[in-house]
Order: structure tokens, then C-alpha cells, then sequence
């Protein structure tokens, strides 16, 4: 019951008052390490899985992920999840489907095809629900949001192949809020977060805390924890295929040099007895 209030209290997903920074001015979002963070980055498979674990039971309620289909939690590159487990979270799930023999829609148990059902029936609802605001869905968020880096940073960052600010940010706004700094008067329904791109209020409530979900396997319960995990299972949901492009990636690379060296030494031979 507790953790559904909190999950309430949660829906008003993003309405910003009047931004507080200055123009121009954004929030320093710092980096975070990642497991899959740089040209040989991996998914923590224990990350993924505690990650979901923290959206199905706080996140849920509010934000979708309607692009990820309940199959995409036991393929390769996902959270690990056998076939059997994906079978059993899809149960918990009701979809939608028809129409049946008679025209009409009806109600079922989700199987591994059907991709994860919106909390809501529609976007008036789910504004309705959340006092005018609209939780945005999580499927492409960790890609969509980040603080942007200007020059000479955005050169470097693909140098670095630094592609992580979605999750940074994702992380930064989880762990941004405070209690309203003196001198500065928070409206009223909003929260102050000093990470928020939107201008520091926001319409969220802080949505984690520690102790909130219960994990198993020994790691910390703790907000930064939660946090971290969620910000990488919304990373996976954004970019499932990431390990295998980053494979593919590599063994282009490779090719690339090899085919450039073997260009090289064949137009030595070819060209060696000949005056330039």
C-alpha cells in the first residue's frame, strides 16, 4: 500500500513551472560509470534485472515502456531473464485483444509476443490522473534525455564514444532533489531538483528512497542504488541491441584496418620499381 502511494505521488510526471535557470543555463549533470559504457560496454545482467524490479514496483504505475515486448527480457543482450520468468512477469499483465467472434474487444493474460500494456488507457487519462501532466513513457527516454554538451565536449565525446548522458541524467534527476533551499520559494505541488533540465521545480515527487524495494542478492537498498539500477534497465530498454552493436562495430573496425594495411603493402609491391 505504501509503495503504491509513492507511486501516486509519483504522477505528476514532469510539469515544470516557470524554469529557474537563467538562460542559456543548465544543470551540471556528472558522469557515472557503466558497465556498458565505452567501445567494449556490457549490460550487468544482475543491474537489469534489479533495475526492472524497481519499475515494476514503483514506476509502473505511472510510466510505460510500450515499445519492449515481454519477449525482449529473456533475449540475448537483455536482463537474462529465463523464458519461463518472462512467461510468468507477462501473466501478471492483462492486454487488450480482438475483436472476438461476436465484433467485441476483450481482456487477456500478456504472452511473450504482447509488448508491456500502458497504465493508462489514453494520454487524457493519464493527465487526468496526474493533475494536467503526462508521464512520459520510459521506452526511449534514456536516449531522448540528456543535458546537452557543448563544443568543445560533444568532439571529444565522440572520440570517447561517450554515449551515456541519457543514463547520466536519468541518475542526476533521481538523485537531484532537496529540501527548498532558503530564499528560493517553491510552488506550490512542485519539488526543487537541482538537476531538473526543465528549471529546478518539478511536478514529480521524489518518487524513490531507500529501503523502498526489497532486493535479494545482497545489494544496498539505498536511493543512489534504485536509481543507478533503474537508469540502466531504461538505458536497455532504450538500446537493447547495444552489446550487439558494439560488437558489430569492433569487427568493422578491424576489417577496416586490416583492408587499409593490405591496400598499403599491395600498392608498395606494385608501384615499387616505378620512378615518382
Amino acid at each position: 500500500m505504501i509503495k503504491s502511494v509513492r507511486a501516486l505521488a509519483a504522477a505528476a510526471s514532469l510539469a515544470v513551472a516557470a524554469p529557474a535557470f537563467a538562460a542559456g543555463e543548465t544543470p551540471h549533470i556528472e558522469r557515472q560509470q557503466w558497465s556498458f559504457s565505452g567501445p567494449f560496454g556490457q549490460y550487468d545482467r544482475a543491474q537489469l534485472q534489479r533495475g526492472f524490479k524497481v519499475y515494476k514496483e514503483v514506476c509502473a504505475s505511472c510510466h510505460g515502456v510500450r515499445l519492449v515486448a515481454f519477449r525482449n527480457l529473456a533475449e540475448e543482450g537483455g536482463p537474462g531473464f529465463t523464458e519461463e520468468e518472462a512467461k510468468a512477469i507477462a501473466a501478471d499483465y492483462t492486454v487488450v485483444d480482438g475483436p472476438n467472434e461476436d465484433g467485441d474487444m476483450f481482456e487477456r493474460p500478456a504472452v511473450l509476443a504482447d509488448r508491456f500494456p500502458s497504465p493508462f488507457p489514453n494520454e487524457q487519462a493519464a493527465r487526468a490522473s496526474n493533475g494536467g501532466a503526462y508521464p512520459p513513457d520510459f521506452s526511449l527516454l534514456a536516449k531522448a534525455r540528456a543535458a546537452h554538451r557543448g563544443f568543445p565536449w560533444f568532439v571529444f565525446d565522440a572520440f570517447t564514444q561517450y554515449q551515456e548522458q541519457g543514463a547520466d541524467y536519468i541518475y542526476a534527476l533521481l538523485t537531484g532533489y532537496e529540501e527548498d533551499p532558503e530564499g528560493i520559494e517553491v510552488p506550490s505541488g512542485q519539488y526543487y531538483n537541482h538537476s531538473f533540465l526543465g528549471g529546478q521545480f518539478i511536478g514529480m515527487a521524489p518518487p524513490l528512497s531507500d529501503e523502498l524495494v526489497e532486493y535479494t542478492d545482497g545489494t544496498p537498498m539505498t536511493l543512489d542504488q534504485y536509481s543507478r539500477d533503474v537508469a540502466a534497465f531504461m538505458m536497455w530498454a532504450a538500446e537493447p541491441h547495444l552489446e550487439a552493436r558494439k560488437k558489430m562495430g569492433f569487427r568493422v573496425m578491424v576489417f577496416l584496418i586490416i583492408f587499409a594495411s593490405l591496400l598499403y603493402f599491395t600498392k608498395q609491391k606494385l608501384w615499387r620499381n616505378v620512378a615518382h
